[in-house]
């Protein structure tokens, strides 16, 4: 924009705010924004409307009506397009991504079985926008058919995965159940975290996990070399049916929880937390080999069922020591999964009580979905090993 329409545009905003006042704020915020994506499409495209430039990337492809509802009231607004280049105002996203804030909102206010008049009431309270009962419905259902999407996207090559449930009260039948969560989260080929899928169940029954299990198989996730999981037996049964052959981690933290139920001091306590510490920060799985035989014998006459529980559980969780030291202390614990638990369980509290379990996949799904997002475009998260790379470029080839 040159300065002569930078001035022409700014003498018509003052004008307008002149004349009409905060009444005039609306159209003015219009101008405003109309102007500022037509400046961002022509950075975008590398040269003003109608300028030669041999940086030229794309050319202007007329404007688009779009209706924004914000605190000003409607704002019709003319989105700029573009070819031969992707373009998409920013301004837009940032709205498209509060639009999505409002979706879950709403989803989180549905689980509460918060009549649709209700919660267009509280949504113009919250948000300062009118929404009728019919395009909160409507905003429902698109969710719905959003999240249903990202549930069924097709998986492929994940080296590392984590299994886990939580729980949460729905109301099923007339009565209330513990209906479980259950959770799959990955490391992808290029080191990054990825929410692979979420069930709910009226249980963690074998045949639950199991057919949550064969799901994640059915969309495509294969080249799987580590499960990580505690050691529930309807999810140890499921594990074994459907990935036969692939190492298993049992969780060391839940280990670490296990063992004090065989403690029979609470003196011992600490004592026995520390002797386990030491068997996992050994330094190879020999090392780890020696100090669980000598922590085995150390308990044989003091605490028997202690002894025998760890001959017996504790090699489950070394598993990881197969892995390059750098890899271990990220895989040896689903506490990455329990962190994200964690957030779902800030989220779903404010329902505390959900009317079926439609309604309790669909605010996990929307959770679950965004962090999936978050973590699938951001850092990377575990340096793969040298020889998961070298393996795809002999696929490739």
């Amino acid at each position: 924009m040159t300065h002569e329409d930078q001035s022409t545009v700014f003498t018509e905003l003052l004008q307008l705010l002149s004349d009409h006042g905060f009444e005039g704020m609306s159209e003015a915020i219009e101008i405003l924004l109309n102007e500022a994506m037509k400046l961002e499409r022509s950075d975008v495209l590398g040269a003003m409307p109608y300028q030669r430039s041999e940086s030229r990337r794309g050319y202007a492809n007329g404007f688009k009506p779009k209706t924004v509802n914000s605190r000003l009231g409607r704002l019709q607004l003319k989105v700029p397009q573009a070819r031969d280049v992707e373009f998409y105002p920013s301004a837009l996203e940032r709205g498209e991504r509060s639009e999505r804030a409002l979706k879950l909102a709403v989803a989180e206010m549905y689980v509460q079985g918060v009549s649709t008049r209700k919660v267009a009431e509280i949504t113009q309270e919250l948000c300062g926008l009118e929404i009728s009962s019919t395009q909160v419905s409507r905003a429902a259902q698109q969710l719905d058919e959003e999240l249903e999407s990202w549930r069924v996207r097709p998986l492929g090559r994940v080296p590392y995965v984590i299994l886990d449930a939580r729980y949460e009260k729905v109301r099923h039948g007339g009565s209330l159940r513990d209906c479980a969560v259950l959770i799959a989260i990955g490391i992808l080929e290029d080191g990054r975290r990825s929410v692979l899928g979420v069930s709910v169940s009226l249980s963690e029954a074998e045949v639950h996990w199991r057919a949550f299990l064969k799901s994640l198989i059915d969309r495509g996730l294969h080249g799987i070399e580590l499960i990580v999981s505690d050691d529930h037996s309807g999810l140890k049964q499921a594990r074994k049916a459907c990935f036969p052959g692939i190492a298993w981690q049992r969780c060391q933290f839940h280990l670490m929880q296990n063992a004090i139920h065989y403690v029979p001091k609470v003196s011992m306590r600490t004592e026995v937390s520390q002797d386990l510490r030491n068997v996992f920060n050994a330094p190879d799985r020999h090392e780890a080999d020696r100090q669980l035989a000598q922590l085995v014998k150390k308990y044989k006459t003091s605490a028997p069922d202690l002894s025998h529980w760890l001959e017996s559980n504790v090699p489950e969780g070394l598993t990881v020591f197969e892995l390059e030291t750098r890899l271990r202390r990220r895989l040896r614990t689903t506490n990455m999964l329990e962190r994200l638990n964690q957030e779902i369980k800030r989220r779903t509290r404010v329902a505390t009580l959900f009317p079926n379990e439609a309604s309790l996949l669909r605010l996990v799904s929307a959770i679950l979905s965004e962090q999936s997002d978050e973590w699938e475009t951001g850092k990377v998260y575990l340096t793969m090993p040298s020889h998961a790379t070298a393996k795809r470029n002999t696929e490739k080839g």
